[in-house]
């Protein structure tokens, strides 16, 4: 499993806006991501629909955190950008299974939910206070 590289760049600008003091830019935030100031706004947008940001509008403004640090884990950020953490598109509700009458008793899917929630609680326990 791979988390998305938008996923990613949520991790990585969650952090730059941690690391600063008071308001950070969008365009700032974009230029030390290395991220396109494009892609940057997209994925605020999505951080701040979560909760994890919010912005000030005007000359001064820019984006800061919403919670703190340690109330951000990486599942978290992750989730908000890519959706549930599943190893496998099975594992989705809408997901009709080929294999079995009924899904919640398919023993690959069974393995497919243990993994993913160990990936999810490892995640979890990760905060953004850790880096």
């Amino acid at each position: 499993m791979k988390i998305t590289r938008e996923a990613d760049y949520a991790i990585r600008i969650l952090y730059i806006i941690k690391s600063e003091t008071g308001v950070v830019s969008a365009r700032e935030i974009s230029e030390k991501a290395g991220v396109s100031l494009r892609f940057s706004l997209k994925i605020l947008a999505k951080l701040s629909e979560a909760g994890f940001v919010d912005s000030k509008k005007g000359a001064q403004g820019g984006y800061f955190l919403n919670k703190a640090p340690e109330e951000i884990s990486l599942a978290n950020i992750v989730e908000s950008i890519d959706g549930r953490i599943a190893v496998s598109h099975c594992m989705e509700d809408d997901f009709c299974c080929t294999r079995v009458a009924d899904k919640e008793t398919c023993s690959f899917r069974k393995v497919f939910c243990t993994v993913s929630s160990k990936i999810r609680n490892e995640l979890d326990a990760l905060k953004l206070s850790d880096f």
